[in-house]
């Protein structure tokens, strides 16, 4: 069936604006600039870069090579998970040298207890010299008679001594000097020979030790980065994208960038981040307070982050009011990250990045000292571990204390993260979301028209038409319905609202009366957008009314469609 709008409307209607204008529009919005407070610093040049070999420049395209190398030598040497090796390294020479000082202090001590003893012994053979007078050598020669056996034992020890001294002042024969000399050989090469064998054990086992690691090491050429394959001589064009992410957070400092790509891997081995999807958990817990809903208009996935939902104070403490809660909440934040980056496409030609919007209305604020660790310790581990993976970061609903918030935070951001910030005040959330994100694809809190789990409107019937009401004047729109029997759907929204507005069916029939569709009303600034239905009974059209008083033009943004009953009826 044939809709047809009514020519003031269509007349009214603004031209769309091109996307190469939007993406050169200024960033900060009209607040912002009458604000006398700054806000994080940022940039409105900020314009994200091809990930095209050919529209890279020289020195860039010279620092992908490099870093390439380093990353293909590194996996090939099994490299790549170094600082960890290091660590374990590091900790090894200091315990041996641990061991090494406490054997040293132990025979330090024995050594001065030893000397101590030896020391006392002299003192005490000396003061028994003096006291006891110098025997005769008659009886120093005579053999001492001890009482007891023991005497008698050490008395024969010492003829048996003196037997020997006797025996080996005697001159040697010369067959037995050189049975002697035959002895003392074969005992020499006897030694040499042990010695051959312990040093050929030693050698063997030390080969041995040596060759064990090169058993168990196995070069794994398979290492991936978020499904991509990290090994350049594989060929795949992602593997530069993902490389350029690192490349781009670091100014494309090789090393820099290389170090950072180590110890983001690093830390997702640590935090088993390659599981994360599957804990359900924590979505259960916290999925309202972050989420991915829609795409802009540049096909960037959205995320959003409502601090709001930390404003039930029972929910906030269980959230930060432990250690254990907190981690929760960082790994929870963690896997919403890896649910976005699922959504993203790492060919050159694709989208690689999220758009990041963030709702502090009703935030816990800074009175919050946990909330405020939490969200630092968030923008560090994200800004550490996913390099540009945020193509816009655009904070709504920001209260006053927002400005000092972002003195504490803007040490921890990166020049060119606070160059992607867009900050807007309440009364201008739906105007500044609707430069990046179809309002299709803004949700209705936000003053967009999309609704959760919504059967009535799809991509595949139609985009959404713009209206513009001058200030002070009443304008309508006319969704006609000249045959009977149909079921008629619309949205409508109106920026900033303030307006009033009204729906009523005209029958074609002159003798017909008009039908109330909805009453009139002073819309508030806060409405959500409008959704409504109505069957007709008979041919006629849906006017919707909308007045403004206001000193300001009004934009207005609806859409509807047609359902025929035909087959019902």
């Amino acid at each position: 069936m044939a809709v047809e709008l009514k020519e003031e409307a269509v007349e009214a209607r603004e031209a769309p604006v091109p996307e190469e204008k939007k993406l050169e529009e200024p960033k900060l919005v009209a607040e912002e600039k009458d604000s006398a407070v700054p806000a994080v610093e940022r940039s409105s040049s900020f314009k994200e870069e091809s990930n095209f070999l050919n529209d890279l420049k020289e020195s860039e395209r010279k620092a992908l090579i490099e870093l390439r190398a380093k990353v293909e030598e590194a996996i090939l040497e099994n490299k790549l998970f170094k600082k960890e090796k290091e660590q374990e390294e590091q900790k090894k020479p200091k315990e041996k040298e641990e061991v090494k000082e406490v054997e040293k202090a132990d025979t330090e001590e024995a050594q001065e207890a030893e000397g101590g003893k030896a020391e006392s012994c002299l003192a005490q053979e000396g003061v028994e010299g003096e006291a006891e007078p110098e025997k005769p050598k008659e009886e120093e020669e005579k053999p001492e008679t001890l009482e007891g056996e023991g005497g008698k034992v050490e008395s024969d020890v010492g003829e048996e001594q003196k037997g020997e001294e006797v025996a080996s002042s005697e001159p040697k024969t010369i067959s037995s000097a050189l049975k002697e000399e035959e002895e003392e050989k074969s005992e020499t090469q006897q030694g040499e020979e042990e010695k051959v064998e312990t040093d050929v054990a030693a050698e063997t086992k030390g080969e041995e030790k040596a060759s064990e690691p090169k058993e168990v090491e196995v070069v794994d050429k398979e290492v991936c980065l978020w499904g991509v394959p990290l090994l350049p001589s594989k060929g795949f064009e992602s593997t530069d994208v993902v490389l350029l992410k690192f490349l781009r957070a670091r100014d494309f400092k090789v090393k820099e960038a290389f170090e950072m790509l180590q110890n983001a891997l690093q830390w997702r081995k640590e935090w088993k981040i390659d599981a994360i999807l599957d804990e359900d958990t924590l979505e259960a817990d916290l999925g309202a307070a972050c989420y991915m809903d829609g795409v802009d208009r540049e096909g960037h996935p959205v995320c959003y982050n409502v601090s709001g939902f930390f404003e039930d104070s029972e929910l906030y403490h269980k959230t930060f009011g432990s250690e254990e809660g907190r981690k929760k909440f960082l790994r929870w934040r963690v896997q919403v990250m890896e649910k976005g980056i699922k959504k993203l496409d790492f060919k050159p030609s694709g989208v690689a990045s999220l758009l990041q919007v963030t709702d502090l209305k009703n935030s816990p604020g800074l009175s919050k000292k946990e909330l405020r660790t939490a969200m630092k310790q968030v923008v560090e581990l994200l800004q550490d571990n996913y390099p540009e993976f945020v193509a816009r970061n655009i904070v709504i609903n920001v209260p006053f204390w927002y400005y000092a918030f972002s003195a504490i935070l803007s040490p921890f951001l990166t020049q060119r993260t606070k160059s992607k910030f867009v900050i807007a005040r309440p009364a201008k959330v739906t105007e500044t979301l609707l430069k990046y994100i179809p309002v299709e694809a803004i949700p209705i809190k936000y003053g967009g028209l999309k609704r959760e789990n919504d059967t009535e409107f799809s991509a595949e019937d139609g985009g959404v038409s713009e209206l513009i009401v001058k200030a002070g004047s009443t304008e309508s729109v006319e969704i006609p319905c000249p045959e009977a029997g149909a079921t008629l759907v619309w949205d409508l929204t109106v920026l900033g609202w303030e307006v009033n507005y009204k729906e009523e069916f005209v029958p074609t029939d002159e003798g017909s009366y008009t039908i109330i569709v909805k009453k009139g009303k002073k819309m508030g600034s806060q409405e959500e957008a409008v959704r409504n239905s109505f069957r007709n009974y008979e041919p006629g059209k849906i006017v919707l009314t909308i007045e403004n008083g206001a000193f300001k033009k009004k934009k207005v943004l609806f859409r509807y469609k047609a359902k025929s009953c035909s087959k019902e009826c």
